[in-house]
């Protein structure tokens, strides 16, 4: 999946990272707006793991992504 198609329906996949990372906040997901880099900070921030670990789960999490994540 693109992250670019992510970032662009952010709110209707801010869900599946809840599911995935249930330690964000609603406010993290606000400021992280869909923007990976950020995401991967604030993973790393709440669950204590390195930064190639936050990009291993982010890629694995991206590439579940598929058209059901993006219908309202």
């Amino acid at each position: 999946m693109n992250w670019d198609r992510i970032q662009g329906n952010w709110k209707q996949v801010t869900g599946k990272a809840r599911t995935q990372w249930g330690k964000l906040t609603d406010d993290d997901l606000a400021v992280v707006a869909g923007h990976r880099d950020q995401l991967a900070g604030k993973i790393q921030e709440r669950y204590g793991v390195a930064k190639d670990e936050a990009e291993r789960q982010l890629a694995e999490w991206e590439s579940k992504a598929d058209d059901s994540w993006f219908k309202g």
